[in-house]
């Protein structure tokens, strides 16, 4: 049974950090893409930003240059790094994963909340 375990949400004052952390866990052959989304308040769920296995990268327009992506392949973890943040960045954020266990599926995280206060 393969998981995605997202942890770092919470509240955050405007122009804070906070950095988010998804381990995929289970028995599996490989990850390839990681990506993070989020669905704010009233609006469809976007990509916020997504890393292949070899560390080439895609932003949200609205995070460039405050958001950045990352991952450690030994611990199949990928995380989001946060500055910067706007009370429109408020929202539940999503890892997902592309995993070979066999054969090629996507995987969802359940979720964790971040609340940017004004």
């Amino acid at each position: 049974q393969v998981q995605l375990v997202e942890s770092g949400g919470g509240l955050v004052q405007a122009g804070g950090s906070l950095r988010l952390s998804c381990a995929a866990s289970g028995s599996f052959w490989s990850i390839g893409d990681m990506g993070w989304y989020r669905q704010c308040p009233g609006k469809q769920r976007e990509l916020v930003a997504r890393i292949t296995r070899y560390d080439s990268t895609d932003y949200g327009n609205s995070v460039k240059g405050r958001f950045t992506i990352s991952r450690d392949n030994a611990k199949n973890t990928v995380y989001l790094q946060m500055n910067s943040l706007k009370p429109e960045d408020t929202g539940v954020y999503y890892c997902n994963a592309q995993i070979w266990s066999p054969g090629s599926h996507t995987y969802w995280g359940q979720g964790t909340q971040v609340t940017v206060s004004s």
